[in-house]
């Protein structure tokens, strides 16, 4: 049972904005504190992603741990109301994000995503964790990674 009502439920949930959110302005700040250049939302890349560095030919996706079903995190969970829609639509959301990656990926883009759940601590960005682990993956040779925080999995 919901405690909203429905139509309450529904302007919430559309509210729900797909660009700058919170974890991305994270991952950004902490691209600009590393120095790093890029542009945002490119819309002609397969998945739009995120983040992306041109002439490093780097992609990076910022997804929810809920909306993008992180394996293993407590956010990435299923609401009890509406379940079948729900598994439905959050399975969706991973198989198109699947499809968009490997696509980039045979495209000869680097990619890289970061989970939610590793931006949520403070201080995450100069001598935190998440700094120091995407200019790991940005100075290295891994055609795709993933980063995820404490409270994901993967």
């Amino acid at each position: 049972m919901d405690i909203v009502d429905q139509q309450t439920r529904s302007r919430m949930m559309s509210g729900i904005r797909g660009r700058d959110t919170k974890p991305e302005r994270v991952v950004r700040r902490c691209l600009t504190q590393l120095g790093y250049r890029y542009r945002l939302h490119r819309k002609d890349l397969p998945g739009a992603p995120d983040i992306v560095m041109p002439g490093r030919r780097i992609a990076i996706f910022v997804h929810g741990c809920f909306w993008h079903r992180h394996p293993g995190c407590r956010l990435a969970y299923v609401p009890k109301t509406n379940a079948a829609f729900w598994s439905r639509k959050l399975d969706g959301n991973a198989e198109r994000d699947r499809a968009a990656i490997r696509s980039l990926m045979e495209d000869g883009w680097r990619v890289l995503v970061v989970w939610e759940c590793a931006t949520r601590r403070s201080g995450l960005c100069g001598e935190g964790a998440l700094a120091a682990r995407l200019a790991d993956w940005l100075e290295g040779s891994m055609k795709g990674g993933a980063i995820p925080g404490s409270e994901g999995g993967q």
